[in-house]
């Protein structure tokens, strides 16, 4: 048990080190920084399941109040896309109830094979 607790922190680490190195896209509100911030307390619900911890949804929330336009909800797709490739165990199922789960329902589904350009 403690060795898992000890590679998903590692797991954290690197997604936030990733995603803060990641380009972001100039005429965009919403950044990959940002995303990783808020959705950061997501990550053992979306891997262990369970009980959503209330800083996830406080996320959830603000991330949906963020995206006010379509380059925000693409931006945050792909940011969340990437992020979530690199959580060995992830549950993309699980991550995409969260909106519903946190009472902010998010206008898309992140899968591995969601094409985030298209959303509008």
């Amino acid at each position: 048990m403690a060795r898992s607790a000890v590679c998903g922190a590692a797991f954290i680490v690197v997604l936030l080190c990733v995603l803060m190195t990641t380009p972001y896209v100039i005429n965009a509100a919403v950044t990959c920084g940002q995303v990783v911030t808020l959705l950061t307390p997501c990550i053992p619900f979306g891997v262990f399941g369970g009980t959503v911890p209330p800083e996830c949804c406080a996320g959830i929330k603000g991330l949906h109040d963020a995206q006010n336009t379509a380059e925000d909800r693409r931006t945050a797709c792909s940011c969340i896309q990437q992020g979530a490739a690199m959580i060995p165990g992830i549950d993309y199922d699980r991550i995409n109830t969260l909106g519903d789960r946190c009472g902010s329902p998010c206008p898309y589904k992140v899968y591995p094979s969601t094409n985030c350009s298209e959303l509008s």
